[in-house]
């Protein structure tokens, strides 16, 4: 079986600018607020990348800020696992005994995201990237 690496994580704001600011002022980190067909999601640069994305610096990754919402699902961090296969690792979630939340959801010139609860009811979510 294939190791399948942490590649992003993500993290829910109640306030995404005040947060923003919070991240840069402290530790940084470079922010760019999305529009709404992105679901203004605040992509985070907490590393150098090179020209596809990607960090330079084995070990690192970059993340980004989500809405949190009255679901209790949204008030935790998030780790985005990258796969291959997002069908095929769906279904391995679910014979594992873990749950998926919804189908697959297309992020344009990212790739197929999905998130799942594992047996712990921690959400996760997995990516297939766009290559």
């Amino acid at each position: 079986m294939n190791i399948n690496p942490v590649i992003h994580f993500e993290m829910p704001a109640e306030d995404k600018k005040r947060m923003a600011s919070f991240y840069t002022n402290v530790f940084g980190w470079k922010t760019q607020q999305l529009g709404e067909e992105m679901g203004n999601y605040v992509v985070v640069t907490t590393t150098e990348s090179n020209e596809r994305g990607r960090p330079k610096h084995p070990g690192a990754i970059n993340g980004g800020f989500f809405q949190k919402t009255a679901d209790k699902s949204s008030h935790h961090p998030v780790v985005v696992i990258q796969v291959d296969d997002i069908q095929e690792h769906m279904k391995n979630v679910q014979q594992a005994g873990g749950k998926v939340l919804d189908p697959p959801v297309d992020i344009p010139g990212v790739g197929l995201y999905v998130s799942f609860f594992d047996t712990e009811g921690n959400r996760v979510c997995m990516l297939q990237p766009r290559m």
